[in-house]
């Protein structure tokens, strides 16, 4: 086990590049699957996850060609179906819960899919009833096997349907909007997730060759064909990625320029922070945070204390609602956190509160942050990361905080994040990993 051991206090300043977004890489690697023709995917993070997921392509004899740590060709023209229920895939699979995203490709492609219970993170509940609701009416038949631990899905073929989601799951749509490129007749999927990650997906797959209309909108109208082609894909900037950054130079009254940062896919990430009094220039497609000394949460109209939630896009990301909280630990004022969709994602805040921080935990979903106003440094202490964005949450309080911190478990940190130690310090971070 690895971990970082990090001396906190120092102001940073520089140029970092937010990686490819992990959240689209691991939609777009699953539809390599839809198409024996060469798919040529690049800016993708080298993350665990996502490395994870090419691996197990490579294991179901997917031809890959990685032309460099951020650009692969995939041709899945020679796919081991069965491979999907073995012992070595159930290992491998159960530790990502983005391999549930290969469901659709292969049931829309080879009629049959094994999922295995989700893995990833620790943060409550993730259940996959969106995904085989949506494949059963698009006419596949489900079982679970208590014996192997997978779901069973098999299919005499696909066939067009109208679908509404009961939640507007990002990786449900996908899934289902995957299954549905090769059904017979059209597909409605209505409630759908409208990301711009999944946007991406919609118009990767229109270059292959599918028909799906409504891109960006929460009605997807998808035509069914018969086979679909190969194209090239460049993955967005990853939203989560900035938003860590833009906190992260808050947070240590840094001076920091985020280059390529997507502005015009990041929604209301650059709003949301702006709610917590820090300062952002836009120069072209680089986003600018100068060093502050304060930085005030601002209030409701009415003087009410502001509330921060998670929603749906165009809502704000559930995945930065940890960058937030951590960020207004520091501020002049004082907000709510509203973690509405993963009811173990604000345990990390005990952390938190060891290193000095104000906060109130009021039960699983909302936390009430009462910002020190810099009056103290938090302190460093000896901590484990939980989750990807929880771990990076905390490295964010240990580069702020006085004296020494030691992240353990920073795999999880490492899951979301290419490189974050060496990308910090060539900012000037007093940051090393030790065994």
């Amino acid at each position: 086990m690895q971990s970082f051991e990090v001396r906190g206090g120092k102001k940073l300043s520089g140029e970092i590049t937010p990686q490819g977004a992990k959240n689209e890489a691991l939609q777009i690697i699953s539809a390599v699957l839809l198409s024996p023709e060469k798919i040529k995917v690049s800016n993708i993070p080298d993350i665990i996850d996502v490395n994870l997921l090419i691996e197990l392509l490579g294991e179901m004899k997917v031809k890959i060609n990685r032309v460099s740590r951020d650009t692969c060709i995939f041709q899945a023209d020679d796919v081991d179906v069965e491979y999907l229920h073995s012992e070595a895939y159930h290992k491998k699979s159960g530790k990502l819960r983005g391999s549930v995203m290969l469901a659709g490709p292969m049931l829309a492609r080879f009629k049959k899919a094994y999922i295995p219970k989700p893995g990833g993170d620790k943060i409550g509940r993730r259940r996959l009833d969106t995904h085989i609701t949506g494949f059963e009416k698009l006419g596949a038949k489900f079982a679970y096997d208590t014996e192997d631990g997978f779901f069973h899905l098999e299919t005499t073929g696909l066939t067009g349907t109208h679908i509404l989601l009961d939640e507007p799951s990002v990786t449900g749509t996908a899934n289902i909007l995957m299954a549905a490129t090769m059904a017979s007749g059209t597909t409605t999927i209505y409630n759908a997730a409208c990301e711009p990650y999944l946007q991406q997906l919609c118009k990767m797959l229109i270059r292959m060759g599918a028909k799906i209309s409504g891109v960006g909108s929460n009605m997807l109208t998808v035509a069914g064909v018969e086979a679909l082609g190969g194209t090239d894909h460049k993955m967005l900037p990853d939203m989560i990625e900035v938003g860590s950054f833009i906190g992260l130079a808050a947070m240590t009254q840094s001076d920091i320029t985020i280059k390529n940062a997507g502005i015009e896919h990041l929604g209301v990430i650059p709003e949301r922070f702006k709610q917590l009094g820090i300062q952002m220039d836009f120069r072209g497609d680089d986003i600018h945070i100068p060093s502050q000394e304060m930085y005030e949460i601002e209030k409701y109209m009415d003087g009410g204390v502001l509330t921060v939630y998670d929603h749906p896009w165009p809502g704000f990301t559930p995945d930065l609602l940890s960058i937030i909280l951590v960020t207004a630990t520091q501020a002049k004022g004082s907000v709510l956190i509203h973690q509405k969709m993963f009811e173990s994602r604000l345990f990390f805040v005990d952390k938190l509160i060891d290193m000095g921080a104000q906060i109130i935990l009021c039960d699983p979903h909302r936390a009430v942050v009462i910002g020190l106003e810099r009056e103290q440094q938090l302190r460093g202490i000896t901590m484990s990361s939980p989750d990807i964005r929880a771990g990076v949450a905390l490295l964010i309080a240990a580069l702020s905080a006085q004296g020494k911190s030691t992240i353990q478990n920073i795999e999880q940190i490492d899951r979301g994040y290419q490189n974050i130690d060496d990308r910090l310090r060539n900012l000037g971070a007093d940051i090393k990993r030790i065994n």
